[in-house]
């Protein structure tokens, strides 16, 4: 990183498409929870509430159901229940695995000093399911979901928690690694310094530049190198479009780096209590 950026003290990511493969279990889930309301494979209905899932992508499956059925709320809240038993079915079922080179990354992070969060759109009990299946226990200082917090992913506040309780002096000393839309806008509305999207989640750069991110990284292999300056392996791209060496040595990186400033916040909706 360039010398004018905030050095980094805590690096916060997203699960599910950016450390953690699930092997298509929650679009699975998602899907198997459509058809407990009537809206089936094969239909337009289906096509069309498939979309609406891929868009909202990062959010809470509650808020994501919420979208699809608005102002039916017994409906979402139904949606959602069945989501979460569709979802821990398939883990017993499918081991959940890490994104190549997700292990070495987060071991490279800490190595160095800086803090680790996970950030997820899951409730608490499907997270220890994933943890479990990864044994990531002792590989994260601290992991956060929906129910920690009044509201979870697009809104700052799974971030704010993680700098608040880990310590973060200056929200610049933060940087946020997601690959959806929603976890991009999380990380940018929160200030960090950096905020990374990651091309191995459902979103595509032109959707994560849109969210906020500073920068574009293969996969969270690169975050490392993105973060610690070295440029011994992999490339990160800059959120404009062109790639520079992971180090970062293109006029203007630090300055896009560090524009995340918090975005327009909204009044504090009703607690969000995810699944």
């Amino acid at each position: 990183m360039s010398s004018s950026t905030s050095p980094v003290s805590l690096v916060c990511c997203g699960l599910l498409g950016t450390t953690a493969d699930d092997h298509g279990i929650l679009e699975r889930s998602f899907a198997e929870a459509c058809a407990t309301q009537g809206i089936v494979p094969g239909t337009a209905a289906y096509a069309h509430y498939m979309v609406g899932v891929h868009q909202a992508q990062g959010q809470s499956a509650v808020d994501v159901f919420r979208g699809l059925f608005p102002d039916e709320d017994g409906r979402a809240e139904a949606a959602a229940l069945s989501f979460e038993r569709s979802f821990r079915t398939a883990v017993d079922r499918t081991e959940i695995s890490p994104v190549p080179g997700a292990e070495e990354a987060i071991g490279q992070l800490s190595e160095s000093g800086l803090r680790v969060c996970l950030i997820t759109s899951l409730s608490r009990r499907l997270l220890g399911l994933v943890l479990d299946s990864l044994r990531w226990w002792r590989l994260i200082d601290l992991t956060l979901c929906p129910e920690d917090v009044p509201r979870g992913c697009p809104w700052p506040d799974l971030m704010l928690t993680a700098m608040l309780r880990l310590g973060v002096e200056d929200v610049r000393e933060t940087a946020f690694a997601g690959s959806t839309g929603s976890e991009i806008q999380t990380g940018q509305r929160s200030g960090a310094g950096v905020v990374a999207g990651v091309l191995t989640g459902g979103h595509t750069s032109d959707r994560l530049r849109a969210a906020g991110a500073t920068h574009l990284i293969d996969g969270i292999d690169q975050l490392p190198d993105l973060l610690l300056g070295s440029s011994t392996s992999g490339f990160a791209g800059s959120a404009e479009g062109d790639t520079v060496p992971a180090g970062g040595a293109r006029a203007g990186s630090a300055s896009a780096a560090s524009a995340g400033a918090p975005g327009p916040q909204v009044p504090l909706e009703r607690r969000n209590s995810g699944l």
